[in-house]
């Protein structure tokens, strides 16, 4: 049950933004347990998102939320995973990306909690 926003001051096109899915799909699979099967994605382009002042040059902030728990070795190769994909195909700087992670205790889903 995990879920990855993405947020970015560029333009996600049609065609970046599935490769985005793709790639995320795939790159979920790092922390134990979880899937694509599972994965839900939302996309925010064209924010005004601002990083050290400046506005103008590409950045992007990335909140993963998973239910349950993974291990600092999993969210380390996860974060090298998400800043690839994201500097990769939207051509944002990884010095400009922020990931932001985020471990969920309850996850109603199909009108029920896990």
């Amino acid at each position: 049950m995990p879920f990855i926003n993405t947020k970015t001051n560029v333009t996600i096109t049609p065609e970046k933004e599935t490769a985005l899915k793709t790639e995320l799909g795939q790159a979920i699979s790092v922390i134990r347990g979880k899937s694509e099967s599972w994965l839900m994605l939302n996309f925010e382009d064209n924010c005004r998102l601002y990083f050290r002042g400046d506005g103008d040059t590409p950045c992007a902030f990335i909140e993963v939320k998973i239910y349950g728990a993974a291990s600092p070795e999993e969210y380390d190769e996860l974060t090298g995973k998400i800043t690839g994909i994201v500097s990769s195909e939207l051509n944002i700087s990884p010095s400009r990306i922020y990931v932001k992670y985020e471990e969920v205790e309850y996850w109603g889903y199909n009108g029920h909690n896990f």
